[in-house]
C-alpha cells in the first residue's frame, strides 16, 4: 500500500464505518479505497481488488447516461470535484462486472487538506428505486 497523506488515512477511516457506499479517490484519480456497501454495487471486495488507477476503475464500473451511452469525461461528478475543486451531483447508471446495471445519485465533493492541498476527492452514492 502506498504511503497517504493523513487526511486521507483518516477519510478512509470514516468511510470503513459508514453505511453508505462510499468512494475515496486521490488526486489523480487513483480509487483508493471503496468501503463494503459500494462493494454490493460493484460486484467485488475491496481487499480483492485494493487501489485501482482512474481509468482501471471506470472501465470497471462503465458509468453511463440513461440511454446506455458512456459518460463523458467532464459528466462524470468526481472530475468535477477532482479539476475543478467544487461539489458536484448527478444521477447516472453503473454497470458492474457481474453485467447488473444500477441507477444511482452520486453525490462527490474535493479534499483539502491544511495549507489548501488538493489530496482528491470522495464520492458517496445510493440506488435510486423506481
Amino acid at each position: 500500500m502506498t504511503q497517504r497523506e493523513v487526511e486521507l488515512i483518516l477519510v478512509r477511516q470514516l468511510a470503513s464505518y459508514l453505511t453508505i457506499p462510499i468512494f475515496v479517490v486521490d488526486s489523480k484519480g487513483t480509487l483508493i479505497f471503496f468501503n463494503e456497501p459500494a462493494e454490493a454495487f460493484l460486484a467485488r471486495r475491496f481487499e480483492e481488488t485494493e487501489e485501482l488507477t482512474l481509468e482501471e476503475w471506470t472501465t470497471l464500473i462503465a458509468p453511463s447516461n440513461e440511454d446506455g451511452s458512456p459518460l463523458r469525461h467532464d459528466q462524470r461528478p468526481i472530475m468535477t470535484s477532482l479539476e475543478d475543486h467544487r461539489p458536484a451531483h448527478a444521477t447516472i447508471w453503473i454497470t458492474n462486472q457481474a453485467g447488473v446495471r444500477h441507477e444511482i445519485e452520486v453525490t462527490t465533493f474535493p479534499i483539502v487538506g491544511q495549507a489548501g492541498r488538493d489530496l482528491g476527492a470522495v464520492a458517496l452514492f445510493w440506488g435510486v428505486e423506481r
